[in-house]
């Protein structure tokens, strides 16, 4: 019996790569995001896996290689198919998954980070309401406490 390898952070183009292949292939298959990608959008995945390719590379490595403007696409969907935050969510779930059935380390993390921030900007962006992040009812009790400490210390003008 062999014992699975340890999984090693996100070092390069091809490490990219295969988290956006793996990843688009979950897409792809997933009973409600599926729909949305395949026959909403239409999605062109000749075109649309490089793209990304270049915009995570982008991201975690600053290629500078991403051109693109995600809020407009986004936007072109929201009469035509569920940009709900539950939506969102659901994505932000298949691709933290696959992150980690494929990596860990510090990259992985900050690939993790950086799609929970675009996921909660876009939605919010395109449906035009606050960034639930910062909704005051989902403060941790950290949070909480900082912002009590933070109120108490200002002094009115």
């Amino acid at each position: 019996m062999t014992s699975a390898s340890p999984l090693h952070d996100l070092t390069c183009r091809a490490d990219i790569i295969r988290l956006v292949d793996a990843f688009y292939d979950r897409i792809r298959r997933d009973e409600k995001l599926g729909p949305i990608f395949n026959d909403i959008a239409q999605v062109n995945w000749e075109t649309h896996l490089p793209k990304m390719y270049d915009f995570w590379d982008t991201v975690l490595f600053r290629a500078g290689t991403f051109r693109g403007n995600p809020l407009a696409v986004h936007a072109k969907l929201v009469s035509t198919a569920d940009m709900s935050k539950a939506s969102f969510d659901h994505w932000l779930a298949l691709f933290t998954a696959t992150v980690h059935d494929l990596f860990q380390g510090a990259n992985a993390a900050v690939i993790l980070r950086s799609a929970e921030d675009m996921a909660n900007v876009i939605y919010s962006k395109i449906n035009q309401v606050p960034d639930p992040r910062f909704d005051p009812a989902h403060l941790t009790p950290e949070q909480r406490e900082r912002y009590a400490r933070y109120k108490q210390t200002e002094t009115p003008s």
